[in-house]
């Protein structure tokens, strides 16, 4: 369960706060709810008529590495700008990445419930008051600029489940007499948990990052901003959650230490239920041990705010609107290599839209230029080296047909930039770089990302008859345990689709490396046999679950040992925030004499999420377009784009 899922204070303190966040002076400055480290409005930039800039030098050849929403995200933007010499390379043989989005019913001709491997709960970053289309975020933009169609996730412990039910301790946890499973019903969206335990806990949290929100939200974008971000930086960069949870809670915030707002004040026994369950929307113990930044700049900022479901470009019905190459079995790069065609259905239809929609500027799409060069676009093509040229250039070696062993052939072409979009653990893995200086790229950065944590995440999905929301209420509709599978979530696209689904089992970190041993077949069972115990041992349900669900056709993935990922999301422990944010520096700092542009979740400190992909995507773009001289639109400029601050 990514933390703080369903806090969704911020967009109602943003909507609360009085004050204007965006300043006067300054038509690029970001507003709450926003990430704190640029305050700066992205999409003021990408949602002008002519993109963000016109270029200039039409001839400068960029590679981008990785096909994932990143990659795809800098290739439309660049060639929104007029770049037209753009070379795509991806290792597999579909595009997405992380955002990976399988058919529920795969042997259906219908449209049916799409299954969300990866990412699956979007943040706007809108407030309380305004759709979510109008937050100020790129995913905002994109989904209004696709058609995507979406709606309210059903989080546990959220408005948008009829119930979430809690099992700890073998149901002995509300001192019933009887194993009992807690019914949380928050119709509301204010309804605390059941039980005097798990309110204490809520309580205490709540408290903490109400004060914390609210005080951020009076200040962000402000002139005293940055010097606040600094100050809680300062404060809790080396200080895990685990510690946070427990350390002493402030009764009122003093202006005078700005960054300080204490801990949540937890015993030990209240830290427990909060590592199992969060508020009761699921297990925040994966991120105990990580660096607090990360919990509080997510569950603060806007991430955990009103997050949606993508149903894909598609109708009311579930069917997906007129696209290209909807209907095509299967589409070809620039080499005649196949690759998965595009359905337009779930989260992947966002990728897929960056790809295949054409856009306004050029009356193409980037596939459609793509194709009309021979290497435009290449798939199933591993790139394995990196070498930098005496005329400053970029080598790009790379093994073409990579999955087909016997017709594998190594190649190789020259670039002057080369955007690299890769986790980084596949960097290190599987790319060599060569002759990059230390005034290029220096052994910091090198092992800032090469020592970079990585977590795992197991998913285990299932069709669910469509009897279990429509009839079923004694079983709550999403269930969190402390059991193995953890994070149960049941939920309806549209009343066309045949099946509903299940995620069956949600689980990151220890929780998902425990169940790595298991085949795909025995973790199933092994999980629906683990559900149905509990229910039936539980004396308020008693009722097996089992029924509902299509067993055979569930599917598990596990991003530990995906070979197009090595890992789920990049996290970072105490004390190792700033090399993090020396990442997201590099391409201010280095860039404009390496010729290498790193971006993607990996040069982040948001992982897990879309939002930081788009914007180190459109990061690259705004350091290519500045380094070529293209001019910007709207008036903008490099002064106009705030700095990431380290430590001093």
């Amino acid at each position: 369960m990514t933390i703080g899922s369903s806090y969704n204070y911020p967009s109602f303190a943003a909507k609360e706060t009085t004050r204007t966040k965006r300043s006067t002076d300054n038509k690029w400055a970001a507003r709450f709810p926003n990430p704190p480290d640029l305050c700066f409005d992205y999409r003021s930039l990408v949602e002008q008529a002519n993109g963000i800039a016109k270029a200039t030098s039409l001839d400068h050849r960029i590679c981008i590495i990785g096909a994932g929403v990143t990659g795809l995200t800098a290739a439309r933007e660049l060639y929104r700008c007029g770049f037209t010499n753009i070379t795509l390379i991806e290792q597999s043989r579909r595009i997405g990445g992380r955002h990976l989005t399988i058919p529920g019913s795969p042997n259906s001709t219908e449209s049916h419930t799409p299954f969300e491997l990866g990412a699956m709960r979007m943040p706007f970053f809108n407030r309380a008051d305004e759709p979510p289309t109008d937050g100020r975020s790129l995913m905002a933009y994109y989904a209004k600029a696709f058609e995507l169609s979406f709606s309210d996730f059903a989080n546990p412990g959220s408005q948008w489940v009829r119930s979430t039910g809690i099992y700890l301790r073998e149901g002995s946890v509300g001192n019933s007499g009887t194993p009992q499973m807690l019914i949380w019903k928050n119709a509301d969206g204010l309804t605390p948990p059941p039980g005097e335990d798990l309110q204490k806990v809520y309580a205490k949290w709540k408290d903490f990052a109400d004060r914390m929100t609210k005080h951020v939200a009076e200040i962000y974008a402000s002139q005293k901003w940055e010097s606040m971000w600094a100050a809680i930086v300062k404060k809790y960069e080396g200080v895990s959650f685990r510690d946070l949870v427990s350390m002493p809670a402030l009764t009122t915030w003093d202006e005078r230490s700005p960054g300080d707002f204490g801990g949540m004040g937890m015993s030990a026994e209240e830290s427990a239920i909060f590592y199992a369950i969060g508020i009761g929307d699921g297990s925040w113990g994966a991120f105990y041990d990580v660096c607090c930044l990360y919990p509080l700049r997510t569950a603060i900022f806007g991430f955990s705010s009103q997050l949606q479901l993508i149903h894909g470009r598609v109708n009311a019905a579930g069917d997906p609107l007129a696209s290209p190459y909807l209907h095509s079995n299967t589409v070809s790069d620039s080499a005649g290599l196949s690759f998965d065609a595009p359905r337009y259905i779930g989260l992947a239809a966002l990728d897929e839209s960056l790809m295949f929609l054409k856009t306004a500027e050029t009356g193409k799409s980037v596939y459609e230029h793509s194709l009309e060069r021979s290497n435009g676009l290449l798939t199933d093509s591993s790139v394995t080296k990196l070498k930098k040229l005496t005329n400053q250039k970029i080598r790009v070696y790379f093994n073409w047909k990579h999955s087909q062993a016997e017709q594998t052939q190594e190649r190789f072409e020259d670039f002057d930039s080369v955007i690299m979009t890769l986790p980084s653990w596949l960097i290190e893995t599987r790319i060599e770089l060569k002759n990059f200086t230390q005034e290029m790229l220096p052994f910091e950065i090198i092992n800032a990302y090469k020592t970079a944590h990585w977590e795992t995440s197991c998913k285990v999905y299932a069709p669910l008859k469509k009897s279990f929301l429509s009839k079923n209420h004694k079983i709550p509709q999403t269930i969190v345990t402390d059991s193995f599978i953890h994070d149960v979530y049941t939920y309806r696209y549209n009343d066309h689709y045949s099946y509903d689904c299940i995620l069956l089992s949600y689980t990151w970190e220890d929780d998902a490396t425990k169940l790595a041993s298991f085949t795909d077949k025995e973790l199933v069972t092994k999980c629906a046999k683990e559900l149905d115990r509990i229910l039936m041992n539980a004396t308020n349900i008693q009722e097996k679950i089992s029924p509902y669900i299509g067993i055979e056709q569930a599917v598990v993935q596990r991003w530990i040992t995906d070979k197009n990922a090595l890992g789920c999301a990049k996290l970072y422990r105490p004390g190792t925030y700033y090399d993090a944010v020396s990442l997201m520096k590099y391409n201010r700092d280095f860039a404009r004499t390496s010729g290498l542009y790193f971006s993607g979740e990996s040069f982040s400190v948001d992982a897990g999420w879309t939002e930081p992909c788009f914007r180190t995507a459109v990061d690259a773009v705004i350091h290519i377009c500045d380094k070529t001289a293209a001019i910007f639109n709207g008036g903008f400029s490099m002064s106009d784009y705030p700095h990431y601050k380290l430590k001093t």
